[in-house]
């Protein structure tokens, strides 16, 4: 049974990854380290996860002789535990955005120098349904952001058509997707019964999703304006798509094609809501024809906290180490 750690696991993230680890049949959790929270059970913390394990101080030589982690860490922070991890020989699920972009430039100028350059062109980029059989052979797995996840399930088989000309994406998610330290620093007045854009003009994950675009089909560029609900989790994007060509058949055999083997996937002719798959590893997509604008609209639902980072994590742990991919999140 593979060894895991979670480092940085008091965070929302973390957390959840832990909560699902310690409960999984084939993975054996052994240790979660933080910062803040040193020398706290986590099931203190977290009283809902039921995880009776203390959040320690980083020790390498002790949290490191794993087989496996999953790195919970901000961006910039990361990347040098990864590299540590690594030389170790352990393999790393990384929740950050520090081995996603494979452009170093294109990382610093979104994000800021990164620490460790060397490592990058390691990583796989962890999105299952796009890249599982990189991922079943992978020692580093970056894995995606929220945003992307839903939009690139969203988009893929309009990308892979060469459909995509114009693309805007309308993101809206819950607080939990700003991370725990940012959370507990707004005031439940500020988010309650408001909604309100943020990151405007350039926010972080627009160039994630252009590159992953431009892995399917041609090069595009990508309007992407992320907006906060008062809802603790959940995640809907609303893509707008100039695809004249398209048609209502044409588009319902597109998202079949691409989607009917896929466990995680739900096609629904009405547009989901956020409950519909809240607590889950579960991207449900609606995909419709607007006649008058020859425009598609699609629309994809995620948990932030669940697809969006950890049970995600998961399906790509159990991707790398052979187990059946929904193991320990279906």
């Amino acid at each position: 049974m593979p060894s895991v750690s979670v480092f940085g696991a008091g965070g929302y993230t973390g957390a959840l990854s832990a909560h699902l680890l310690d409960r999984h049949p084939s993975f054996r959790l052994t240790a979660l380290t933080g910062r803040s929270d040193v020398g706290r059970r986590l099931d203190d913390l977290y009283p809902h996860y039921r995880v009776p394990l203390v959040l320690e101080q980083l020790d390498l030589d002790r949290h490191a002789a794993v087989d496996a982690a999953i790195v919970a860490y901000p961006h910039g922070a990361a990347a040098e535990l990864v590299v540590e991890l690594r030389r170790r020989g352990v393999r790393v699920v990384d929740l950050s955005a520090d081995f996603r972009l494979r452009d170093v430039g294109v990382y610093e100028e979104w994000y800021r120098v990164h620490p460790e350059p060397a490592l990058v062109a390691e990583a796989v980029y962890g999105l299952p349904e796009h890249y599982r059989e990189e991922i079943r052979g992978a020692d580093l797995v970056a894995n995606p952001g929220c945003f992307p996840t839903a939009a690139l399930l969203a988009l893929a088989p309009l990308a892979r058509a060469g459909l995509l000309q114009d693309v805007v994406i309308d993101g809206k998610s819950g607080v939990s997707g700003a991370g725990r330290a940012a959370t507990e620093k707004t005031h439940f007045v500020t988010v309650d019964e408001n909604t309100s854009a943020y990151s405007v003009p350039r926010h972080r994950h627009r160039p994630e999703i252009e590159q992953e675009l431009a892995v399917l089909g041609p090069e595009v560029k990508v309007t992407f304006t992320a907006h906060l609900l008062p809802l603790d989790q959940g995640e809907l994007v609303s893509c707008y798509v100039t695809a004249p060509a398209a048609n209502a058949a044409d588009l319902e055999a597109l998202y079949r094609a691409e989607y009917e083997a896929e466990p995680f996937i739900e096609l629904v002719a009405t547009p989901p809501g956020v409950r519909d798959v809240r607590e889950t590893n579960i991207c449900r997509i609606s995909v419709h024809r607007d006649g008058p604008t020859g425009r598609v609209v699609v629309f994809a639902v995620i948990d932030n906290l669940w697809k969006g980072a950890a049970s995600q994590a998961v399906q790509n742990l159990n991707l790398m180490f052979g187990r059946p991919e929904g193991e320990g999140i279906s």
